[in-house]
């Protein structure tokens, strides 16, 4: 025991210790730590330049998205009644029940970082030009990151009216499932003609759904 505590107390040993206690203290120095502040390209970056009126403005207008439908229609009285929407380009409030009122309409939801999304949206534009006037189109960007809605039409060349749908509250009045791309077809009164949780891959298809249920060949 007395030569085990005189080993202990040997300059060497205790030199040891020191060093050893030098090196760990260098390491938890250097160890990273999860309260650090956001590098550019982090989501605290992205946070700030969502909520940046200037920033949104500027990918808004690179976006060149159609304008949300005027309420100018008659009022529809379907789950959609009070539900009133920011338009994503240009943050007016949309009144969903008169702006799409009097028509037949599908409302395309979906959200920036949805792959299949990504391929549906220019299938929905097609069939906008080929439907209008007599079937109303409208996307909705069911995500909260408003930026990056508008970053996705401009990179996919898809220039849709939509509307920013922060809360999924569109989605729950229809019934819709919590998956994406849906689309919701809507009679001209405003109830819910069908839920369609399915990604469309040609115009022909979107066309023949509103045909069957919504009962408007185009």
């Amino acid at each position: 025991m007395t030569r085990l505590r005189a080993a202990l107390l040997s300059p060497t040993v205790r030199w040891n210790i020191v060093g050893v206690a030098v090196v760990l203290a260098l390491v938890a120095a250097l160890w990273p730590r999860t309260d650090s502040a956001p590098v550019p390209g982090s989501a605290g970056t992205q946070a700030t330049q969502q909520q940046d009126p200037a920033r949104l403005a500027e990918v808004a207008a690179a976006a060149n998205l159609d304008p949300c439908p005027a309420a100018d229609g008659p009022r529809s009285t379907g789950p959609l009644a009070d539900l009133r929407l920011q338009c994503l380009a240009g943050g007016q409030t949309v009144d969903l029940a008169t702006a799409l009122g009097g028509r037949p309409a599908v409302l395309n939801l979906w959200a920036w970082w949805c792959g299949p999304c990504a391929k549906e949206l220019p299938v929905m534009a097609e069939f906008a030009a080929r439907a209008e006037p007599e079937v109303a189109v409208l996307t909705v960007h069911s995500d909260p990151n408003q930026l990056r809605g508008l970053q996705a039409m401009r990179d996919y060349g898809v220039h849709l009216a939509s509307v920013q749908d922060s809360q999924q509250r569109l989605g729950a009045l229809a019934g819709a499932p919590a998956a994406y791309p849906v689309t919701v077809l809507l009679r001209a009164d405003g109830t819910v003609a069908q839920v369609l949780a399915v990604a469309f891959s040609s115009v022909d298809q979107v066309a023949s759904a509103v045909d069957r249920w919504l009962g408007v060949q185009v």
